[in-house]
């Protein structure tokens, strides 16, 4: 298993960590495919557009307006009003599996990896495992 570290600096931030994946796994990798996993409840992981980092900031705003801070959730305590965060993270998820194809990520043309904060800023860990 492989950690990625990931930093972030605003409350919801999509960030691209395709790169830093590629880099845990390095050159060549035996197995039939990746599994990206988050272990935090108010942060995930996502495929998308990789290509222009419009589509990550629209993730971002879309998530805000799907479920909005101000709801009168349940889940409340002092100081840490994040139920929005994991309502946010329920609908992304925690993981995603990733083929390998000649021990290469099978990502399409214009896919990248995103770890999604919605509880930040924090720094926080993603877990990268071969299955084979």
């Amino acid at each position: 298993m492989h950690e990625v570290s990931v930093k972030t600096e605003r409350k919801t931030q999509v960030v691209d960590i395709t790169s830093s994946v590629r880099e845990a796994l390095g050159e060549k990798v035996d197995g039939a495919a990746v599994l990206v996993y988050v272990p935090h409840t108010t942060a995930g992981v996502t495929i998308n557009e990789h290509a222009d980092p419009n589509v990550a900031r629209d993730l971002e705003m879309s998530l805000e307006r799907i479920v909005e801070d101000g709801w009168p959730f349940k889940h409340w305590e002092p100081g840490d009003e994040n139920a929005s965060s994991h309502i946010r993270t329920a609908l992304i998820g925690p993981q995603v599996v990733v083929p390998l194809n000649g021990g290469k990520l099978a990502l399409g043309t214009w896919q990248g990896i995103f770890f999604c904060e919605f509880d930040g800023p924090r720094s926080r860990k993603v877990l990268v495992s071969v299955l084979r």
